[in-house]
């Protein structure tokens, strides 16, 4: 998608790097200016701008930086009730490039009578993106010392804590870095409210993107009027965890994702089974038969690694593969190879790639973590950075089968993160809330157990939970018409489910 106005961060001279502090932040007086929004017509029947907003918002009258802001008109302007801000998560997805994808699975109503927002979050996108280095052949040349997937061994272990270390350094140098967490995206959301000129606030974030709605809820208790918040992580497991845990493992561990990816996983291999050939590629038959099948695929590819196009496929870079097809149970319009039967083609790919001579395999390029990591590493608690990493991961693949190390080496990327952002907010999660929040969630999802958004139910001060017994990570991207038709009925009346309520999803894998 075009970039939509020019986006550029101004720091001040003579601004130096915040102070690493461990506290937590209360919310920020708002003293800052009230951005200025000036809408001008972009691709898709979007219009799109920019907003100002301070670099650190303990000093308003100090740096700013401009976030890219995109926004699709209420279909139906005379009945139109204000804006729906939308976050999709990530962290570090863009919102300018997410509203146009995922517009068409908002409820039509909501359509109707909102104008849907959304902007790239500080640090990301259009929004001043962090670069860790000036030239992006540097910083490959640093990854690609780096396994695909997570290391195996104790030499590729030593090239990725090494690799991850010298560029957590380099990221400390950017002067961004310490004020990114999501606490002061939270701020920079409640500045765009009142730029719309909506007295209070109406939201949806998927993924991450509720665990900002949760912030935001915190923060801004008063300023709620309906928040949606759909398949986020447990709050307490991902800023800080409990106990001496943070000091061994990373949100991702805390939050048990791992257990939620390898148990969907045994759903899909024994869906795949049950499916046979014809409904699944890589289906032996049954679904024990399909199970033995996928642990043997990876002991081949630990001996014997593939080729497939530009790609090389390691066990490490497999189970990878495997847990992002999870993420989608039937195919999502405009993104291509999702749903579990492309996964079932691919796993069949590999397996019939392994009887071909080996080739030679391509060098793995890395895309830049940089905008993700310095979000959650300077936002949640990470491991130390003198942990076992081995020992923890082989401790999630104890525990969660074969996809456990992938969690544990990708929370490692953040051991001894130098710069963690003294505005963060680190709880309490239970401030009571001007209106209720709904937290939807399906059941089997891979990425954000279902165990994560009850916690997170739990923990809000006011919340209820709109379940779907279903498989994909995030409502959103694995629609439910039945929980569709509840979160609209929220969105625009405020009106909440009866609790307890179950919805089922409109599709089931290999339907």
């Amino acid at each position: 998608m075009a970039r939509r106005g020019r986006v550029a961060w101004r720091l001040a001279a003579g601004v130096a790097v915040a102070a690493v502090l461990g506290t937590t932040a209360p919310a920020v007086a708002v003293a800052a200016a009230v951005p200025r929004l000036t809408w001008a017509a972009c691709a898709g029947g979007f219009e799109c701008a920019t907003a100002e907003v301070p670099v650190d918002h303990r000093d308003p009258r100090g740096a700013k930086l401009d976030l890219a802001v995109i926004r699709h008109p209420a279909g139906d302007p005379a009945h139109r009730i204000g804006s729906l801000f939308y976050n999709p998560g990530g962290p570090a997805v863009p919102g300018t490039a997410a509203l146009p994808l995922m517009l068409d699975r908002f409820p039509e109503e909501v359509r109707q009578r909102f104008d849907i927002v959304s902007f790239d979050p500080r640090g990301t996108g259009g929004s001043a993106p962090v670069r860790c280095f000036d030239d992006p052949a540097d910083e490959q040349a640093l990854l690609t010392r780096t396994a695909a997937g997570f290391p195996e061994g104790a030499e590729q272990e030593r090239a990725w804590t090494d690799a991850y270390r010298r560029l957590g350094e380099q990221c400390a140098t950017r002067p961004l870095v310490a004020h990114l967490s999501t606490a002061n995206t939270a701020r920079d959301l409640d500045l765009l409210r009142r730029a719309v000129g909506d007295r209070d606030l109406t939201y949806l974030g998927t993924s991450y993107g509720s665990y900002l709605g949760a912030t935001y809820a915190n923060l801004f208790p008063g300023r709620v009027r309906a928040m949606v918040l759909d398949s986020g992580p447990d709050p307490v497991a991902w800023s800080t965890g409990s106990g001496r845990e943070a000091a061994v493992t990373g949100p991702l561990l805390r939050n048990r994702s791992d257990l939620a990816a390898g148990r969907v996983l045994n759903a899909f291999l024994d869906a795949c089974g049950q499916a046979g050939p014809s409904g699944c590629a890589f289906s032996a038959g049954t679904a024990a038969a399909t199970r033995a099948r996928y642990d043997e695929l990876l002991t081949r590819l630990r001996a014997h690694p593939v080729a497939l196009g530009d790609a090389a496929f390691t066990e490490a870079a497999a189970v990878e593969a495997t847990i992002v097809s999870l993420y989608a149970a039937a195919p999502v319009p405009g993104l291509p190879n999702t749903g579990w039967a492309q996964l079932g083609t691919l796993l069949q790919t590999l397996w019939a790639a392994g009887d071909a001579p080996t080739a030679p395999l391509p060098p793995v390029v890395h895309p830049s973590p940089d905008q993700a990591l310095a979000v959650v590493c300077s936002d949640s608690a990470g491991p130390s950075a003198t942990a076992d990493h081995a020992g923890t991961a082989a401790l999630a693949r104890a525990r969660s089968g074969p996809v456990g190390p992938w969690f544990a080496w990708t929370d490692e990327r953040c051991a001894g993160w130098p710069a963690r952002d003294a505005a963060r907010y680190d709880g309490p999660w239970n401030r009571r809330t001007a209106r209720p929040v709904l937290v939807v969630a399906n059941t089997g999802d891979p990425a954000m157990p279902y165990a994560g958004s009850q916690a997170m139910a739990r923990s809000l001060g006011r919340a209820e939970l709109l379940t779907v017994d279903g498989f994909g990570h995030t409502v959103l991207a694995n629609p439910s018409d039945c929980a569709a038709r509840y979160e609209a009925r929220y969105l625009v009346d405020g009106v909440l489910p009866p609790s307890g309520t179950v919805c089922a999803p409109d599709h089931r894998p290999f339907e």
